[in-house]
């Protein structure tokens, strides 16, 4: 199952880049933070690359937001269909 350039993925690098914005971050600094190259960031936000769990979490802490509320975020936009809820 391919999960990146879905809907959910770029909803998902949305909220990301809105959560860094709001926190009145740029992509140096987030990316000094979680240890990596603006560079990064720049392709994390764009959807070029996907985002792992570990990650999420690094990004959750540098950033400032609750990754409990985000994810519920997500669901209630990508709520699970009935076919998927059944197997």
């Amino acid at each position: 199952m391919r999960t990146i350039h879905t809907k959910l993925h770029r909803d998902l690098v949305e909220l990301l880049a809105k959560e860094r914005a709001a926190a009145k971050l740029n992509q140096r600094e987030l990316a000094r933070r979680v240890g990596h190259f603006q560079s990064w960031v720049a392709k994390t936000e764009s959807g070029q690359r996907r985002i792992d769990v570990v990650e999420l979490f690094a990004l959750a802490d540098a950033i400032g937001f609750d990754i409990v509320k985000l994810v519920k975020h997500l669901r209630e936009l990508h709520p699970p269909s009935s076919a998927k809820r059944a197997r």
